[in-house]
């Protein structure tokens, strides 16, 4: 829990970077997913930077219009929540989440989640594994 009152919860940050990702995931703009809440964008950026709380009317209409179930917004909320004075050694959960949210994050994610057929994400999944093995050694 946040020690100052003013400062966000790290839930709050979680949830907030979950809307983040998905919108970008969904090429929506804040100002559309404002007008889809009823909101202005300046308070899809709050919620979004977990300044302002989102409460739980509203986010089961932000699952609505981002066709994700609630729980979404949660997933990996533990690795965040309760290690407020770093991590484990070898968790790489921070690295993976900052790196979702990256530009390059959200547009592999896209370009990987348009591919159906199960063989081929596999291929790309190894051939990934196997440049990543090979940046590794190089260093």
């Amino acid at each position: 829990m946040a020690s100052n009152p003013r400062e966000p919860n790290p839930v709050d940050h979680h949830v907030g970077s979950r809307v983040r990702l998905r919108r970008q995931m969904m090429e929506m703009s804040q100002e559309k997913l404002g007008e889809e809440l009823g909101v202005t964008f300046q308070q899809v950026q709050k919620y979004e930077r977990g300044a302002n709380r989102i409460g739980a009317g509203r986010l089961w209409h932000l699952a609505r219009v981002l066709e994700v179930p609630v729980s979404f917004f949660y997933d990996g909320v533990n690795s965040t929540a309760q290690q407020p004075t770093g991590f484990a050694e070898g968790d790489q959960t921070p690295i993976i989440n900052d790196f979702l949210q990256s530009s390059d994050g959200v547009a592999l994610a896209q370009a990987f989640s348009k591919i159906t057929d199960p063989k081929v994400r596999r291929r790309v999944l190894e051939l990934v594994r196997s440049l990543a093995e090979t940046s590794d050694t190089s260093k």
